[in-house]
Parts: structure tokens; C-alpha cells; sequence
């Protein structure tokens, strides 16, 4: 089974400069864009028979164009948000700075959720996912700290670890399992943005 990770396109909050995680903000117009040229190259190059999105804005637009473009499903999916930063969403960078970050894994941001609930989460619904697949190839559109804590899981590291994986706008990456072993087949493609 191949599984496409795919990120959402550029929203507003990249340009307005503030704390995003569950802050929904939608799309910009170069969001759109980009997301147009990744439909176009994963239909090309490899189309999934199904997609699982994030029900935020940013990624529930990004996976329905490229459904559309597809011609193939599109599930929902509350546990694939990003993480709950609490207080901190949709604050200005400098207004942020008011509620410190937790010090520790197991420490919660006011009203969000710690590291280690994050990842757990995370590992819980791709577990589902992974379990409950009838298909060959299906795609995960979601958010840059959702599938950077995939590939912690599918790597099997440890929450402590303190690896960052860069996933880019619209970035693509390709992990496969098969019978006898996990396959990379890259991460963080974003060949098809171009001039965008």
C-alpha cells in the first residue's frame, strides 16, 4: 500500500505572519494556484483511489480539488487537524509571546494539547487508516505537524526526538508499505509549484 502525504497550499495566516495550528484560515489565491499544479502532477504521476483530509479549511479545499481533479473520494477527518496550540492560534507572532510554550512533552498549551496527546493522536488515526485500507494507493491531506508526526511514526522514533522533517506548501511525499518492508520514496517533492 502506498500513502501520498500531501500538504495544504498556502493559507492566509503564511502572509498575515500569525500562529496558525487550529486557527482555520482558508486559502489564498497562490494557495489555489499551487494547489491546481499538485492536483495536475499527483493525477499525472500517481493518482490515489482514495483521500483522507483534515477538516480544516486549508486542507479540506486542498483535498477536494484535487478529488475533483482525481475523480476519486474525499473522507473528512476531525484526528488529522492540526495541533491544538490553544490560545496561540490566529495570534500575531509577537502577541504570542504572552503564553510561553510548555517545557516540557506532557505540559499543554492554555486550551490546546501537549506534544505527546498530538502525537498520540496522530498515531492513533494512522493506525486506522493503515489498518482499515482497501486500497492500493490512497493520500493523507493534511498539515506540516501532522505529517511530520507520520513519518516519527512510520520511522518508529521515539516522541523525544528532536528532527524536524521541512514540508513545503503543497509538498508531496511518498511512503509505502509492503510485505516484507517500509519504503521512503521521498519527501517534500514540490517540483510541480514552479514560478508559483
Amino acid at each position: 500500500m502506498q500513502i501520498l502525504l500531501i500538504r495544504h497550499g498556502e493559507s492566509e495566516a503564511d502572509i498575515l505572519n500569525v500562529h496558525e495550528g487550529r486557527a482555520d484560515f482558508e486559502l489564498t489565491e497562490r494557495g489555489r494556484k499551487q494547489v491546481g499544479s499538485l492536483s495536475q502532477k499527483v493525477k499525472k504521476d500517481f493518482p490515489p483511489d482514495f483521500i483522507w483530509a483534515s477538516t480544516l479549511k486549508r486542507a479540506r479545499e486542498t483535498a477536494e480539488t484535487l478529488g475533483e481533479t482525481i475523480g476519486c473520494p474525499v473522507q473528512l477527518e476531525e484526528e488529522l487537524m492540526e495541533f491544538n496550540n490553544g490560545v496561540q492560534a490566529g495570534l500575531s507572532l509577537e502577541e504570542a509571546k504572552k503564553y510561553p510554550e510548555p517545557k516540557f512533552f506532557h505540559e499543554r498549551f492554555e486550551n490546546g494539547e501537549s506534544f505527546i496527546e498530538f502525537r498520540m493522536r496522530i498515531e492513533t488515526i494512522f493506525s486506522k487508516i493503515v489498518t482499515g485500507n482497501k486500497y492500493e494507493r490512497i493520500a493523507i491531506v493534511a498539515h506540516g505537524g501532522v505529517i511530520n508526526n507520520i513519518l516519527r511514526a512510520f520511522y518508529q522514533m521515539p516522541i523525544n526526538m528532536d528532527y524536524y522533517f521541512k514540508i513545503e506548501d503543497t509538498g508531496i511525499s511518498l511512503i509505502e508499505f509492503t510485505d516484507k518492508e517500509k519504503v521512503i520514496h521521498f519527501i517534500n517533492d514540490t517540483s510541480h509549484l514552479g514560478n508559483i
